[in-house]
């Protein structure tokens, strides 16, 4: 069983990686030791940040988009949605946080190889799966096909495009959906599980891993289940 540790860590990095237009702020949060080195963690995890000696903004988790192996960082994409994402997305480089952590179960694909992998998530639910792509990277003979499902409100609201699009020199499949399309946008419109659907994915020998609001969790199992996934081949990372 994998322990939790406390780190104070320093912000390495603050990077704004919404469009400048977009009315919503979503950052790439790089964190690094202070002091030693960091745990491995599993793809999935998260942590508890919190500010040294105070209360407020409480503490809050979030999960590593980071690779999971030997890490020198931990990354994070955090959306200004509250009063500790607010103070994070406004951090300056160099100012210290506490965080405890790995926590969670992580999608641990280890049992699942030479299986296919989907992989589902929308807004910054995509920050641990691309922890999850980042691990299938380096061991990517160990599964099928591999496909991620990331689903977004607008084009301006998509994250990681230039990461996204990197994943198929590693024959990894990218199915980008916006809840709101336009005239010159020729992908999927509507909600994620739409294009999960339309993709008919033979569950028998397949693994999914969810991450993302509840209601959009909820309506994928059900896909899921659908097209043939037992409840032990659907991973949450809590």
């Amino acid at each position: 069983m994998q322990h939790s540790s406390t780190y104070r860590m320093r912000v390495k990095e603050n990077l704004r990686i919404t469009a400048p237009e977009c009315r919503d702020t979503v950052v790439k949060l790089t964190l690094e030791p202070v002091n030693g080195k960091l745990s491995s963690f599993l793809p999935g995890q998260f942590v508890l940040i919190g500010l040294p000696g105070l209360d407020d903004p409480a503490p809050g988790y979030f999960a590593m988009a980071s690779a999971p192996d030997h890490p020198e960082v931990f990354e994070f994409y955090i959306k200004d949605a509250g009063p500790l994402s607010s103070y994070l997305c406004n951090i300056e480089v160099g100012r210290q946080l506490e965080v405890e952590g790995p926590m969670g179960r992580g999608f641990d694909l280890r049992p699942f190889k030479g299986d296919d992998v989907c992989l589902i998530g929308v807004g910054t639910g995509i920050a641990p799966l691309h922890s999850v792509c980042l691990n299938i990277v380096r061991h990517r003979q160990d599964y099928g096909r591999v496909v991620i499902f990331a689903g977004f409100l607008t084009e301006m609201h998509q994250l990681l495009t230039d990461e996204l699009e990197e994943l198929a020199k590693y024959d990894i499949e990218v199915s980008v959906s916006l809840e709101m399309g336009h005239d010159s946008w020729d992908g999927p419109i509507g909600y994620v599980q739409h294009a999960l659907e339309a993709d008919g994915l033979d569950g028998s020998h397949a693994v999914a891993c969810l991450a993302g609001m509840s209601a959009m969790v909820d309506a994928c199992t059900q896909t899921l289940q659908n097209l043939g996934f037992d409840d032990s081949r659907i991973l949450l990372n809590h």
